[in-house]
């Protein structure tokens, strides 16, 4: 097995490892290195039906369970379709454009994306990736300062009635508001990291005017093309993120409509972050 780095800000390819069969342990313990150093790999040439990125995903934890909207088909419910087609083949927008980190929302949020491709457009598509390390440390001091207290509030249902949906009341009821820090020290790494995308709706205790306007201030600085790693897909990729220390969004630079784009996805569940809490209702001036 080789890991190859794909750039200084962060990614690396792993090459000579078929994900299909079970890695030994000293695979593993090498994978998970190369997880923790560069925050993204990319395995190239994998040919993975459900159960086999099942089983790959579960040698690195435990899987997380998704949404409603999002959930798997019933023999495969933690393994999330992602696609622009609906079930009648009929094209739908591309999801996921905007900048996110998956089940932020949650009480633990996930440790991990792994994301295969199962069907590519011809060219396009790409996925984007936003390093949170290195955006917090290029703030000033000044403004590292005013920011390492504060709480942020994230709220899977903010972020849906934001794209102009609705969820069921089970899904409001399983995912309440949950604040955590704005500024997350990675379990792993002890590195601090900002914790925003659209999931983030308000900071604990600020006014939420004030408070959007922070974090839509954060996320742009956040998402500077010196932030941002662009990953090209080739068919057979299967892509292993952080969700700790990177956002990541859909670029639907594809004719959509023409070409299907379909993908396999699923996550790890993470740890608890210090003091989270189910959120309070914010401050309205």
């Amino acid at each position: 097995m080789r890991v190859q780095a794909l750039s200084a800000l962060m990614g690396a390819e792993v090459s000579g490892v078929d994900l299909s069969a079970p890695l030994t342990p000293s695979q593993c313990e090498a994978i998970e290195q190369a997880f923790l150093t560069y925050q993204l790999l990319v395995f190239r040439e994998q040919r993975l039906d459900k159960p086999q990125q099942i089983a790959f995903t579960e040698q690195f934890g435990t899987l997380e369970r998704h949404a409603s909207i999002n959930r798997g088909t019933n023999d495969f419910p933690l393994l999330h379709v992602v696609t622009n087609r609906d079930n009648e083949g009929r094209a739908t927008p591309v999801k996921s454009t905007m900048w996110h980190t998956d089940k932020s929302f949650r009480a633990a949020p996930s440790k991990a994306t792994l994301l295969h491709a199962v069907t590519l457009p011809p060219n396009g598509g790409d996925t984007c990736f936003a390093n949170m390390c290195a955006a917090y440390a290029g703030l000033t001091q000044a403004r590292k300062a005013e920011i390492d207290a504060l709480r942020v509030v994230h709220s899977w249902q903010h972020s849906r009635e934001n794209e102009g949906l609705s969820l069921n009341q089970a899904d409001i009821d399983g995912a309440p508001p949950m604040s955590h820090p704005l500024v997350r020290i990675h379990p792993d790494s002890g590195r601090p990291a900002l914790f925003l995308g659209m999931h983030a709706a308000y900071i604990d205790g600020l006014d939420f005017a004030q408070g959007r306007a922070l974090i839509l201030e954060l996320e742009s600085h956040a998402t500077r093309p010196e932030y941002v790693f662009y990953h090209s897909w080739r068919p057979g990729d299967l892509l292993m993120w952080d969700n700790r220390c990177l956002l990541h969004r859909a670029d639907p630079n594809f004719d959509s409509a023409r070409h299907p784009r379909t993908l396999h996805r699923t996550c790890l569940r993470g740890t608890p972050t210090p003091g989270q809490r189910i959120a309070a209702e914010p401050q309205i001036a």
